[in-house]
């Protein structure tokens, strides 16, 4: 297939590219040359900008083309409505952060979406991400119609993931001794690894996929502990795990999700519930966590010292006065 990756150098999209060009496949790679701009050097790419400078790829045709990088419906709709007659398939990297709230336990993707007060405004917020991608995936759809693909992943793990909302788990057991573990352990957690992720959306491509799909995994339900202890065991720490209440947590002003990475409140956990049949379905597969967790650490212990962006997750300073504090409590 010939195909243009809107992107394509940064986490998801750099993955993609890999499992496309280890495909046989022939890629275009538009973008800004600003991230990551030394990988792919024999492959083509088009400098520009998507926010007014698609001219560039006029008079072009590919297969299919692939949208990692589109946040505001302004944005994507332009894109789609300039590649109309020159992709067969339009591929949208969505959320599973779309969803209205409540959410439903199980839910899948027929669920009702988030709407915005403003559809106009461009400014990502933890209000306004969902909408705003909500608002992405009608743009495509309007174009292309049964000619997209909109995929809805959950939160991406694995090599090259400088968001440290997994890679803080693998770092931190591998160290070992009391490690604070959030909430509930039997709270559940859902997570895909990037690799599988960017493989999956290139065999449904090939295959002239369309529909929407969640993309998150495991294939059977995992708990936050039965997720802790299988890192901790594949990273080979001699991590000792004090699980610490919400209550507390809450009280001390801990933030979830960020500064406590793949921890939610109790209220919001049925975002790591959502029903994944429809991908699975169609071929979504999950290597083993302990592959994902031993590669993690493997890719940031091999980063250059001082490259890696500053990380919100819990510094070790902060755990230990939050162990401290636990403990004064009995």
């Amino acid at each position: 297939m010939r195909i243009l990756v809107l992107g394509g150098t940064r986490f998801l999209g750099r993955h993609f590219v890999e499992a496309a060009l280890a495909g046989g496949h022939t890629l275009t790679l538009f973008h800004r040359g600003r991230t990551n701009a030394e990988l792919f050097p024999d492959v083509e790419r088009v400098l520009g900008d998507r926010d007014g400078g698609l001219a560039a790829l006029a008079g072009r045709t590919w297969d299919a083309v692939v949208d990692p990088s589109g946040f505001f419906p302004r944005i994507v709709g332009a894109s789609a409505s300039a590649l109309q007659g020159s992709a067969g398939h339009y591929l949208f990297v969505s959320t599973i952060s779309v969803y209205a709230e409540p959410l439903a336990a199980g839910l899948d993707e027929t669920a009702p979406v988030a709407k915005l007060a403003d559809p106009a405004i461009e400014t990502i917020t933890g209000e306004t991400y969902g909408g705003l991608k909500a608002l992405c995936e009608k743009a495509v759809l309007d174009v292309f119609g049964a000619r997209a693909l909109i995929v809805r992943p959950g939160l991406i793990v694995g090599p090259n993931d400088t968001t440290d909302r997994f890679p803080y788990w693998p770092r931190r057991l591998a160290r070992g001794g009391e490690v604070l573990a959030p909430g509930d352990p039997s709270a559940p957690t859902q997570f895909v690894d990037v690799r599988d992720l960017a493989a999956w959306m290139l065999e449904v491509l090939e295959r002239r996929g369309s529909g929407t799909f969640h993309a998150t995994g495991p294939a059977a339900p995992l708990t936050m502990g039965q997720c802790l202890e299988r890192v901790s065991a594949a990273v080979g720490g001699s991590a000792r795990l004090t699980w610490v209440s919400e209550a507390f947590l809450r009280e001390q002003g801990v933030q979830p999700w960020l500064e406590m990475p793949l921890w939610l409140h109790e209220q919001d956990q049925n975002m790591d519930r959502v029903n994944i049949a429809a991908a699975t379905a169609q071929g979504l597969r999950f290597r083993p966590l302990e592959d994902t967790a031993r590669d993690t650490l493997a890719w940031e212990r091999a980063l250059a010292p001082d490259t890696r962006p500053a990380s919100p997750s819990l510094k070790p300073e902060r755990e230990a006065e939050l162990l401290a504090a636990w403990h004064a409590r009995g």
